[in-house]
């Protein structure tokens, strides 16, 4: 039975890959893929039923605290969003050079990555480069590189990209050490496209006059006058996500408690700063309209791919995998670099949980280099192909990207940086282990 197990995961998992050939969306794929191998194996397994409903609520109670921790950052981002909180730091940005722009542009991203998520960040920074640059064909290559920066300032922030939080949430590594050891390799994976960009890169922005014109009519009052209350919105929001990281040192409390406090004080602000308006008009700007904004779908995409993948971890599958891998590559830094590049291809969220349950964290303690390094592969490989990152297949859908053109134009540049990040991280962690 377990090999039929597999063979359901595996074939669940090249519908998520192949989701827009076969016009079935990936979150269906991966609750069947879950359901179904929870279900054969409680049918066949000779334990006791209630045993494996303990295996289960077990998994459960791991994968609903990275779905609650999800759900509270998306509904932060949105609501902040809906007062236009993030035009504070975009109306700031004036340059007309297109290197110099890029340089900005990425350094934001990178920034703001690392502090909402990777993919929100994506969606704001290619909203603002629409209004900054007019021309197509250079606005592509500034999409492909916001791509790049943004899963490059994921990684090293436990709050920036899902594998990370997941590896977080889940007591492998602690927010502190993962800031530490990964911030030089994550810059420098974004750094080396830029530097070759800067050199190779050729052509202007593009007229402005005739676009602003049209992006005023567009937006009407929105991008004339600020929504009242939107700098406190961004402060109590963005301080908010920045305090969790805190409240789970304090008070060793998990994350997802620190991210509904940092939701709750939100909604009580947002709440506050507009009393007066009626029901109707305020509802855009509450936390209740918020969530009916979030992706609910990419919520239940992670439940039912860990479910898929604990069934696995449950059956004791991956950990003779990792055996297997072990004993065939043998070095831990190829089989993590790999699984990296990897990611580019298939979604990295699934492989980590699924390295996750490889590994055994009493031979691999939290902070261990396998982590770390896992958190920064994962982050960052998937830059190396469109579709490899949830940033990736969201800027794809807003600028129409072609897979092709970011093959040719980006995916060489995201791999060499993806390398000189790796090679980085191998070469500074001595340096930080003595302190382990």
């Amino acid at each position: 039975m377990e090999i039929v197990i597999i063979a359901l995961f595996v074939i669940g998992y090249i519908a998520i890959a192949l989701e827009h050939p076969i016009k079935i969306n990936k979150t269906a794929s991966a609750l069947l893929t879950g359901v179904v191998c929870w279900t054969l194996y409680a049918v066949s397994s000779p334990d006791e039923i209630h045993h494996i409903g303990e295996q289960l609520a077990e998994h459960l109670s791991e994968i609903s605290a990275i779905l609650f921790f999800l759900m509270g950052a998306m509904t932060i981002v949105e609501l902040v969003d809906a007062y236009q909180g993030f035009r504070v730091v975009t109306d700031r940005i004036t340059t007309k050079n297109p290197r110099k722009l890029l340089w900005v542009i990425c350094t934001v991203t990178f920034f703001l990555s690392a502090i909402l998520d990777n993919l929100t960040t994506s969606i704001v920074m290619v909203s603002l480069i629409r209004k900054l640059v007019p021309k197509k064909s250079m606005r592509l290559f500034f999409a492909g590189m916001i791509v790049v920066a943004a899963n490059a300032g994921g990684a090293w922030s436990p709050i920036g990209d899902v594998t990370t939080t997941m590896l977080w949430i889940g007591g492998q590594i602690t927010a502190g050490n993962i800031i530490a050891t990964l911030i030089i390799p994550s810059i420098i994976c974004m750094v080396i496209p830029l530097i070759y960009l800067q050199f190779t890169m050729k052509g202007d922005l593009g007229d402005h006059e005739t676009e602003s014109q049209g992006a005023h009519a567009r937006h009407g009052h929105g991008s004339g006058e600020p929504i009242r209350g939107s700098k406190t919105m961004l402060f109590v929001g963005v301080g908010g996500l920045i305090s969790v990281p805190v409240f789970k040192t304090v008070t060793h409390l998990p994350p997802y408690l620190g991210m509904l406090l940092a939701l709750g004080v939100l909604w009580v602000v947002s709440e506050l700063i507009n009393p007066d308006m009626d029901e109707a008009e305020k509802r855009p700007y509450t936390a209740a309209g918020a969530l009916t904004r979030i992706d609910v779908p990419s919520v239940l995409f992670f439940l039912g791919i860990l479910l898929a993948v604990s069934s696995l971890q449950s059956m004791g599958t991956l950990s003779e995998f990792a055996a297997y891998l072990d004993k065939t590559l043998g070095d831990n830094r190829i089989i993590i670099t790999l699984i990296g590049i990897l990611s580019s291809i298939v979604d990295n969220v699934p492989l980590v949980a699924a390295s996750m349950g490889m590994y055994s964290m009493d031979v691999y303690p939290v902070d261990n280099m396998i982590w770390e390094y896992l958190a920064y592969c994962a982050g960052t490989g998937g830059s190396v192909l469109i579709i490899g990152s949830a940033a990736g297949v969201a800027v794809m859908g807003m600028e129409k990207i072609d897979f092709i053109w970011y093959l040719k134009k980006i995916s060489l540049l995201a791999l060499l940086g993806y390398f000189a990040g790796a090679a980085a991280y191998l070469v500074l962690y001595p340096f930080f282990a003595v302190h382990h």
